[in-house]
């Protein structure tokens, strides 16, 4: 699709690509610091992972930006990523301040995520419709 084109549900898609990419990076590259910043430093083998699984939405979410199955697959790792750092809010956690921190951002991107994902998945439902039989809404 050209960048003329993008609608704004792609446009959010593509961030959240990039958006992935980078946490991705992050969480691969340094477990083990991120887990101290969190309080999580028994679980950088699953922040490694979490990383890998970043990496790979990203990758595909940017080349198949009109294809809501990978942005789905971004809502079941945020909520992975809630139910980790909720564990973290426990009060033996002296990063828990940390740990909430991230969650609050992770629940504000889940909010993005299941919103890109919704559309995306309405528009690949539209574009399987008969012309006639589209909703007026979905030209925006």
């Amino acid at each position: 699709m050209h960048p003329r084109t993008l609608n704004t549900a792609n446009r959010a898609a593509n961030f959240l690509g990039y958006f992935s990419l980078g946490l991705g990076a992050l969480e691969a590259a340094a477990p083990d610091a991120l887990g101290r910043t969190l309080g999580l430093e028994r679980h950088t083998t699953l922040l490694r992972l979490y990383g890998v699984r970043e990496l790979t939405a990203g990758a595909a979410i940017l080349t198949q930006t009109t294809t809501p199955q990978w942005m789905w697959a971004r809502v079941a790792g945020d909520a992975m990523d809630i139910a980790t750092l909720a564990l973290a809010l426990g009060p033996q956690n002296t990063k828990r301040g940390n740990a909430a921190a991230a969650l609050a951002a992770v629940v504000g991107i889940t909010a993005l995520d299941i919103w890109t994902a919704y559309q995306l998945t309405r528009q690949a439902n539209d574009a399987r419709q008969p012309l006639a039989l589209r909703s007026p809404e979905s030209a925006t």
